[in-house]
């Protein structure tokens, strides 16, 4: 089994998932007491969001990229960004190492096609949404034109992820905002949904939407162990 390189702590609720579910995929594809083989380099995101905010994305990088040869030092054979909006630096990240970086766009993009839909509403912190480093992705190498919710959604969407899961806040009422959210978009023409933010499915699952719904956590943990068994 080669070894999975997770850089995390954006936030550590959805680190765990990703631990949770690369574990429980090795044991279910090599049974008895297998697992996966895990290295992981978690930030304070506390730092990480003071950057964020003030849009020093440069500073940013230097982390993000220092991250990554720590974690090929340490012997891992691929690296995974464990946030949709860190993503912003995956080209600068993926220079900076010489093991593949598997992209959470990359991976989500490929379940939408399979699923045979073209136009689904990303939910994601504003800088996803409002930003093209992850819309431009999925438009320019896969040909899928995501949708973004209007200003009120993205306002609604951004602090919940914020406020509320990246502090293990899970509220019934934000859940039936963020289901409002999916109903407005839905009605003016997406086909299905990206969770595009780690946190999203600890508030909302597929079951709760009509429409496709594509949860990028699993998505991108799925690839890391196919990756990790070839």
């Amino acid at each position: 089994m080669k070894t999975i390189g997770l850089i995390g702590g954006m936030s550590w609720e959805s680190t765990v998932i990703y631990y949770q579910l690369l574990n429980r995929m090795a044991r279910e594809a090599l049974g008895g007491l297998h697992s996966a083989q895990i290295l992981i380099w978690s930030f304070d995101f506390g730092e990480i969001e003071t950057l964020q905010a003030a849009g020093d994305w440069e500073q940013a990088t230097e982390k993000m990229t220092e991250a990554a040869r720590n974690i090929e030092k340490g012997g891992a054979d691929c690296v995974l960004i464990c946030t949709n909006t860190m993503h912003k630096m995956a080209e600068e990240v993926q220079s900076a190492v010489h093991i593949p970086l598997i992209h959470i766009a990359d991976t989500t993009a490929l379940a939408l096609k399979k699923a045979q839909v073209q136009h689904p509403l990303l939910l994601a912190t504003r800088y996803t949404m409002e930003q093209d480093f992850y819309k431009g992705r999925l438009n320019e190498r896969h040909g899928i034109t995501a949708r973004i919710p209007d200003d009120a959604g993205r306002t609604l969407v951004h602090d919940v992820i914020y406020d509320e899961l990246c502090q293990g806040v899970i509220s019934p009422t934000s859940k039936a905002g963020y289901l409002e959210v999916v109903d407005r978009g839905q009605k003016s023409g997406a086909d299905s949904v990206i969770f595009g933010c780690t946190e999203v499915g600890l508030l909302v699952s597929a079951d709760d939407f009509e429409i496709p719904a594509f949860d990028t956590t699993a998505l991108h943990a799925r690839a890391a162990m196919d990756f990790a068994l070839s």
